[in-house]
């Protein structure tokens, strides 16, 4: 199956580059085109095959508005409460949810994507909970850098040739970038919320260019999920309340990288071995048969990050995290949470190896309250019932913190 034309393969011939200016610009007055809207077309081009040139993998363009819609579901979502700890949500509400409130100046939008498909399975890492299964999008260098970097390097490219002001964007922005991807043509959201496009997938990371230039926008793509519902039967945490709509406060992806605080008792043992991200919902989506590993050297795992083994996990201090971690999107969570989340992975161990009662034990000593509560949890689940007692008794009346206190009480002997 073929995507529309207007997201161009990088290596599309002469040939379809003219069929596809043609079934464009025969929306604007037929074969009668004012010199204007040849302009705007040719720069629209140009741009688009500098873009690919420079290495994205799929570009668009989108007039800088949005529908009302994506306003009212951002809206919903906050009402719902669906956000969780993500305040910054609801703060940048009015700007996310239009971008010419985030720029008044702007005209178009140029939406790009970098492919960061994996060669392999996206659930290998899941299958040996000896070892922690981090998200494909982190395996390798932080995609922020990366793709921030290449849209300032289109930008420069730009402002050289045409006259305008320009601002670049990446997801740290209070960007709605699915619904503008969409706009432009590049996907549009799936059932589980994510992009999907016919050619990557779901796997494509999103950056945008805002031009004060006005140039002619690409066809919106449609939504072809017709009856499937994959993405939400394979949901570990049943996150999804509706096709569309997520609750990000049970979401793994959220959970183990948003959230600060302690995970709930009750979602960690559908955590299973997933230490940062989850990947379910976007592996399972038929879309990508289409796809194709990423060439982006940068996007490479690091072999340190594909499967990582628990035991050596959970003995990281601060600057043994930094070190490991430096240049990925890992170390933005921080050594505590990130603890946190091997801690829990740890304590869904089916057969627990002595290691790794061990380090759960010796995490119960750890200066991070945060720490200490998910190795309490932890232990409290793979260690024995007298090691449990011992443990217990010598610790949590002396424990400062009351979450941690409160985990203990949940292994606490029930009274007589």
């Amino acid at each position: 199956m073929l995507r529309q034309q207007h997201v161009t393969p990088a290596k599309a011939g002469a040939q379809g580059k003219r069929r596809k200016l043609e079934a464009l610009d025969s929306r604007f007055r037929g074969n009668d085109i004012d010199k204007s809207t040849q302009a705007s077309a040719a720069i629209r081009e140009a741009i688009r095959d500098q873009a690919l040139a420079m290495g994205f993998d799929a570009v668009g363009f989108a007039e800088a508005r949005l529908a009302g819609a994506a306003r009212a579901d951002l809206g919903e979502f906050l009402r719902r409460g669906y956000h969780g700890d993500m305040g910054w949500l609801a703060d940048t509400a009015e700007r996310r949810g239009d971008p010419l409130t985030l720029w008044p100046e702007a005209r178009t939008i140029v939406v790009l994507g970098l492919n960061y498909a994996g060669d392999g399975d996206p659930f290998a890492a899941a299958l040996d909970p000896e070892r922690g299964a981090i998200s494909v999008y982190a395996r390798g260098r932080d995609y922020h850098d990366t793709l921030k970097r290449r849209l300032k390097a289109l930008a420069r490219w730009i402002a050289a040739r045409w006259p305008g002001e320009l601002k670049v964007f990446v997801d740290t922005a209070p960007v709605m970038e699915k619904p503008l991807a969409q706009k432009a043509g590049l996907g549009w959201q799936g059932k589980h919320t994510n992009l999907v496009s016919r050619e990557f997938g779901s796997w494509l990371f999103l950056g945008e260019i805002y031009l004060s230039l006005a140039l002619l926008p690409d066809a919106a793509e449609g939504d072809h999920c017709g009856a499937c519902r994959r993405c939400l039967d394979a949901c570990p945490t049943d996150a999804f309340p509706a096709p569309y709509r997520l609750d990000a406060r049970r979401c793994i992806s959220y959970l183990t990288i948003e959230h600060k605080g302690p995970i709930p008792q009750a979602l960690r043992p559908l955590i299973g071995n997933r230490i940062f991200g989850c990947d379910d919902c976007l592996a399972v989506c038929p879309w990508n048969k289409f796809a194709r590993a990423s060439e982006e050297p940068e996007f490479l795992p690091r072999a340190g990050l594909t499967a990582p083994l628990l035991a050596e996990l959970a003995g990281l201090d601060d600057a043994g995290f930094r070190a490991r971690f430096a240049g990925t999107a890992v170390k933005r969570i921080g050594r505590n949470r990130f603890l946190r989340n091997v801690l829990i992975a740890i304590g869904n161990m089916p057969q627990p190896t002595s290691e790794l009662v061990t380090v759960a034990r010796r995490a119960l000593d750890d200066p991070s309250p945060l720490v200490r509560g998910a190795a309490v949890w932890a232990f409290g689940r793979i260690a024995g019932a007298d090691d449990r007692a011992a443990e217990s008794d010598a610790r949590s009346n002396l424990e400062a913190d009351a979450t941690v206190r409160a985990e203990w009480q949940l292994f606490a002997p029930a009274p007589i």
